[in-house]
């Protein structure tokens, strides 16, 4: 069988996943509203009612913004942390009843077809985590929402057939951004913020290191990046340090306010 992968969106606005093993289907976040999503998911061919869950990652609203309504809608359990559920309450409205899930960070667990280990994230939120979901042979991660790369996440995600890794920022556009407070910008360059496309490019030859060809930038910031830039960085890091594009790595970049490429991963059951 193989394991479909696919950004509906990855951006400072908006973040949802799709990913598919037999007869599984999850989505990593949901953070447009729900209508955005379920036509994003249409337009690769599934049916929103089909789906058998969402795993959020943290209680920020470009993370959790359809939650609720996708929940109540069709019935579909969500997957949280204790102390995510207790920061994003209020933000969510009510859950159906049976379909609030909780798990601890780095506690394993099957969700149909797909196993789910669930690891922790450097981030300013109440209990922020990554995933990775193994289909068969082959495995997706995501590293997002990440303030600096920590060995913990490295081993996580090391091997990976897939990996969404965070370009959130070019620093010089971040400090010229006249619209963001200094506060805003201290937050997102701090250990509990956000990666920017340097740091990214580092932990992308880390990744490249331990084994794992292809790799897709997201959770770009619409203001502080471009997806030119970002891959551009990342592809001068990796020909520096003598890695073929095309052969030992493929590189891609997620979209931020459309629904991006459909990834098709063979694996033996």
């Amino acid at each position: 069988m193989d394991m479909i992968f696919c950004p509906l969106y990855s951006g400072s606005s908006g973040n949802a996943l799709y990913v598919q093993y037999g007869g599984t289907r999850l989505l990593i976040d949901a953070g447009k509203s729900g209508k955005m999503i379920a036509e994003a998911l249409e337009m690769i061919g599934v049916d929103p009612k089909t789906l058998d869950g969402v795993l959020v990652t943290h209680e920020h609203s470009d993370h959790i913004a359809g939650v609720g309504v996708l929940s109540r809608k069709y019935k579909l359990p969500v997957y949280a942390t204790c102390d995510t559920w207790e920061a994003m309450d209020g933000k969510v409205g009510s859950i159906p009843e049976g379909c609030r899930r909780t798990f601890e960070s780095f506690s394993d667990f099957y969700l149909g077809d797909i196993g789910v280990e669930p690891f922790s994230i450097p981030h300013d939120a109440a209990d922020p985590v990554g995933y990775r979901l193994w289909g068969g042979s082959v495995s997706i991660a995501t590293a997002t929402d990440l303030g600096y790369f920590p060995r913990s996440v490295r081993d996580a995600v090391a091997g990976s057939s897939l990996v969404l890794l965070e370009s959130n920022h070019d620093p010089d556009m971040l400090r010229r951004n006249d619209h963001y407070s200094l506060r805003l910008k201290q937050r997102i360059l701090s250990n509990h913020g956000h990666l920017s496309n340097d740091a990214c490019a580092e932990a992308l030859l880390q990744l490249v290191e331990g084994g794992t060809q292809h790799i897709v930038l997201g959770h770009l910031s619409g203001e502080n990046n471009t997806p030119a830039l970002a891959r551009r960085v990342s592809e001068e890091r990796m020909r520096r340090e003598g890695v073929r594009l095309g052969m030992d790595l493929f590189l891609d970049v997620a979209r931020r306010d459309q629904v991006g490429s459909v990834y098709t991963l063979e694996a033996e059951a």
